[in-house]
């Protein structure tokens, strides 16, 4: 299942700086479920670079968390992949935000689970 979000609901000055969501990919596993997520960001060196992403269930607890180790200056946007990622029972939808080394959290994202 992919899911793209337009640009254009996170334009503007405030939000410039913020890691961007582009698409989220999930599917189910043996081990739990498989999160492939688009991020975006204005990288420009390890001074200001998109440094993670996190899965959220609708209670807000941390499901997930994918730490990116070096900025993305030349490749973006970009996607990494989490695996393993276990989602309780009956949960339809989870958040997904990402993070950067200065400005904290980007828009969290709701994903509906297939």
């Amino acid at each position: 299942m992919r899911i793209l979000l337009p640009l254009a609901l996170l334009a503007g000055p405030a939000l410039a700086d913020l890691p961007v969501v582009e698409a989220v990919e999930l599917r189910p596993g043996g081990d739990g479920w498989t999160f492939d997520v688009t991020v975006s960001h204005a990288d420009t060196g390890w001074e200001h670079y998109a440094d993670g992403w996190e899965v959220l269930g609708p209670d807000g607890m941390r499901l997930g968390y994918r730490e990116l180790l070096h900025p993305h200056v030349t490749e973006q946007p970009f996607t990494r992949s989490l695996r393993g990622v276990e989602v309780p029972e009956g949960v339809g939808t989870v958040t997904v935000r990402a993070h950067d080394n200065v400005h904290g959290w980007g828009e969290a994202v709701e994903v509906t689970l297939p």
